[in-house]
């Protein structure tokens, strides 16, 4: 764990997705573009997979309610010295039989170039995120990507998850006793977002985003403490689901399923994510501003996106609203937030580190004095 970070909590989720039961199917992802030109959400039919949703409690400080993908914070014990021992076989590479990141170290976001050996941690940052983003979703959905677990029964796994709830140090022990190993090398990384000032109350996270691929979907059971109940459905399903206000997500979780909808075909999403993942990624700390009719959501690369990293401050609070002229060729990388259930991506730059656009599609309007942000 970084304990020096003075804003942020250190985090990671899991985009999970999963086939129908047919398998992969090779062939070539949707563009999202019509004859016209202009990006659409692909049909829910033509997606073979679907992704999983945790609804978060209500009683919860950070975004309750929301639709979330499973996650959490890092423990201490997805650092431990004791997970040496369980990844024996793989400790003579330096990331476990992880595959390299090209990207420069120091353009890596933080959460990943971290000398975890400087802050006490044999475990590289890239292996305890991967650990993390694993043991937060077994405790809150039970679903189970660890090599040698698929013989064991539920009745095992039921109990080993209240221990792992009670105390994520017993993943530890959950590990070495039934001798499984978390399937870390099937997490590949995405993204980086962080929390940004002054939206979600005072705790912050600073969450690594990975995505799995799986050929069918697994047993899912909700934990009762933190989630409410959970949903396999398809990305556009859910986008359109959102816009109907039948559920709620934040803009994040907006933005990275607006971009899965790019690969309707599991395996197509599976080739994509795998072949990227080496190319590294961005860290995204969204800076929110106002004009007289939108809440703004600047990203990096925005021509309005604060020069200097806003990271390490509390807010960017010299930041310039926008104008209403986006007619020019300054380059746009933002959420236009109209009311709770109104968001819109205006980008007009390239993604870097190999990433995709999201598709972008229709905003259905609603009463913003009814849905207050």
């Amino acid at each position: 764990m970084n304990t020096t970070l003075k804003h942020w909590k250190e985090a990671a989720t899991l985009i999970l997705a999963a086939g129908r039961g047919r398998g992969f199917t090779p062939r070539a992802p949707l563009t999202g573009e019509s004859s016209s030109g202009q990006s659409h959400l692909p049909h829910r039919s033509l997606f073979d997979y679907d992704v999983l949703l945790l609804k978060r409690s209500g009683k919860g400080g950070f975004m309750p309610n929301a639709y979330v993908f499973p996650g959490g914070v890092v423990d201490a014990s997805d650092f431990s010295s004791e997970w040496l021992d369980i990844f024996r076989s793989f400790t003579n590479s330096p990331t476990f039989g992880l595959r390299s990141v090209k990207q420069h170290l120091e353009t890596r976001p933080p959460i990943f170039a971290t000398d975890r050996l400087k802050l006490g941690s044999p475990i590289p940052g890239e292996v305890a995120l991967r650990i993390c983003a694993l043991r937060e979703t077994f405790e809150e959905s039970g679903e189970k990507n660890h090599y040698g677990v698929n013989d064991l029964c539920s009745s095992e796994l039921t109990k080993w998850r209240a221990l792992v709830n009670q105390n994520p140090s017993n993943f530890i022990r959950m590990c070495r006793e039934l001798q499984v190993l978390p399937n870390i090398w099937a997490l590949h990384e995405w993204g980086n977002w962080l929390t940004p000032a002054s939206r979600y109350g005072t705790t912050r996270f600073d969450t690594a985003f990975f995505i799995c691929c799986l050929q069918e979907i697994p047993h899912t059971l909700q934990d009762d403490k933190e989630i409410e109940r959970f949903q396999w459905s398809t990305p556009s399903e859910i986008l359109q689901s959102y816009q109907a206000q039948k559920l709620w997500i934040a803009p994040p979780q907006f933005y990275e399923l607006s971009r899965l909808c790019r690969f309707p075909l599991l395996n197509d999403l599976h080739n994509f994510a795998s072949q990227r993942a080496t190319a590294g990624c961005e860290q995204w700390m969204p800076v929110v501003v106002s004009n007289d009719e939108h809440l703004i959501s600047l990203l990096p690369g925005d021509k309005l996106y604060p020069v200097d990293s806003p990271r390490d401050s509390e807010a960017a609070k010299n930041t310039v609203p926008p104008s209403k002229d986006h007619q020019d060729a300054s380059p746009l990388h933002r959420i236009v937030i109209s009311d709770r259930y109104t968001l819109r991506v205006q980008i007009t730059i390239t993604p870097k580190y190999n990433h995709v656009l999201p598709v972008a599609h229709s905003a259905v309007s609603h009463d913003s004095k009814s849905h207050k942000l």
